[in-house]
This record gives structure tokens, sequence and C-alpha cells, in this order.
């Protein structure tokens, strides 16, 4: 079952330069499997939709080109950093469809050979890179059957990374970041902040949504996350609900579950408009 749901409030024309018009934006929810090739080609069939219904910019979600059946399946499809197929396929969709591209994570050689780092690269409307992402936090979660330990296969990252787009400046985030505000805080003052994801159907039920429209409340810009969504052949199964939410916490559009793209606008009178009549962002008080 998957939904589309919008809040006609979010998207409602608001106050502020009118020479600052939308920016459409998309997430790209998958179901991906332990076939690189084949996740890489349902990666261009949802990147080429959301490009022919205007999107400026697309999110994909982590582990996009590959979840295997176990966690160190992932090593046999890393690459080095600036090369490989998976990188090339980033490059090319940005610069065929002229968009910016934020390609969820894929695995690059770490110093360790029994580990990678979870990385997200950006490309740019010209196929260029625009900026990389090292996740930082790694999950660890025990629950009866459930057990996850990103560490065993994954070097954490160490820098706070973002970019600067036609809209703004965007933060860049992986999953279990999500899970620690002050990673955003030190991302400085962002019009967008990405999230790339892929939730246990666990702890997404319990938490996703709300950690997520907590980080746009608190630093008052939109949030789009794009998330892994479904069973998978791995026997995994993900909570999907890839979103935007606006800079009050509403969100835009959602889908819960299977393969599809949840699109819509990012206005900066938005932005202008909660800041100004809640100026929480202003009021910060920083130790």
């Amino acid at each position: 079952m998957s939904e589309t749901h919008v809040t006609s409030s979010a998207l409602a024309p608001t106050s502020g330069d009118p020479g600052a018009g939308p920016f459409r934006v998309a997430a790209l929810q998958m179901v991906s499997t332990p076939d690189r090739e084949r996740n890489l080609a349902d990666a261009e069939r949802l990147i080429a939709e959301a490009a022919a219904d205007g999107a400026q910019l697309v999110l994909l979600p982590e582990y996009f080109c590959f979840m295997g059946f176990k966690d160190t399946d992932k090593l046999a499809v890393r690459e080095p950093y600036q090369d490989g197929p998976i990188q090339r396929f980033l490059a090319d969709a940005a610069r065929r469809h002229q968009i910016w591209v934020i390609g969820g994570t894929l695995p690059i050689i770490a110093p360790e050979a029994s580990r990678v780092l979870n990385t997200t690269l950006v490309f740019d409307p010209h196929g260029n890179e625009a900026a990389r992402y090292d996740k930082i936090h790694l999950f660890n979660f025990e629950k009866g059957e459930e057990s996850f330990d990103e560490a065993r296969t994954i070097r954490p990252g160490t820098a706070v990374q973002g970019f600067d787009a036609p809209f703004g400046r965007v933060g860049l985030s992986v999953c279990y970041d999500l899970r620690f505000p002050e990673l955003y805080r030190r991302m400085g003052d962002c019009a967008l902040i990405v999230v790339p994801s892929a939730f246990t159907y666990t702890t997404g039920r319990a938490h996703w949504e709300l950690l997520l429209r907590a980080r746009a409340v608190e630093n008052q810009c939109y949030v789009l996350a794009a998330a892994q969504g479904g069973k998978h052949e791995n026997g995994r199964r993900t909570w999907g609900h890839s979103m935007l939410i606006d800079p009050w916490g509403e969100i835009v559009a959602v889908r819960d579950e299977g393969a599809g793209v949840v699109a819509g606008n990012l206005e900066r009178a938005r932005i202008d408009e909660v800041r100004q009549s809640l100026p929480a962002w202003r009021h910060r008080v920083l130790t």
C-alpha cells in the first residue's frame, strides 16, 4: 500500500521576496535488493519520473544501490572515491536530467579492509561533485531477533558537511544521525536538511516522523527524507514514509510503503514567515 498526502496550508502562497520562486524537490523511496544493477535501474526510473514532474533536486535513500543478505556483503560493491559504476551512475543521472542529485549512500573504500565509509555524494546539474558526507553516527540496536551494529562494517565519518544550492544551504545527514540534534545545529543556517535513510520497521514506527518534524521545527527549515520502504529480499523490513516537511513542522507530502516519488516545493517565503512570527532561530544561545 502506498499513499501521498499533501497539506494545503504548507503549499499556500506566503509573503516574502516575490523574486524567490518555488524550488521543487523529490525524495525517492526504494525497496533495494542484493542486485546492484537492478537497484541502479530502479533508481534511474525514479529519477526520470521525478525530473519529468519538475524536480530540480532529487534525494535517494540510504543503501539505494545495494542491500545484501548480510552486513559484509556491501564490501563486494565498495568503490574507491571518485571512481566506480555507482558514482558514474549518479554523475550521469545529474547531467542527463540537469538536476541536483543527492546519492543516498554508497560504500566507499575505507582504510581498513573489513569496513567501508557509508558516503553521501552530491552532484550538480552538470554532473560535477558538489559535496561529500561520510555518515558519522552508526546505528546499534538489539531487541529480540533484531540485531544491528553498523560499526562492524562501517567506519564513521568525522566532519559535518553541507553545500550551497540555488535556494540556500543544504545540510547533509544520514539515517541514525537523525537522533542527534547537536549535529544539525553545527550545520548552521540551512534552508533544507536531507536525511537519506533505511530505518527499521520497529524504530521507524516509533520515532521516524517524530524526529523528522522535530528537526524541521527546531531548525526552522525544510526537511526532505528519502527512505527504504518495504519488505526486502534479504528478509529485512524497512519503515518507509519518505516525506517532505516544512519549517513549521507540517508534512507537505509522504509515501508510506513501496517504491515511488514524494515531491513538493520549497518556498523561501515560508521559511522567512516562520522565522519572523516565531524567531527561535535568532534566539539561540550557543555556549
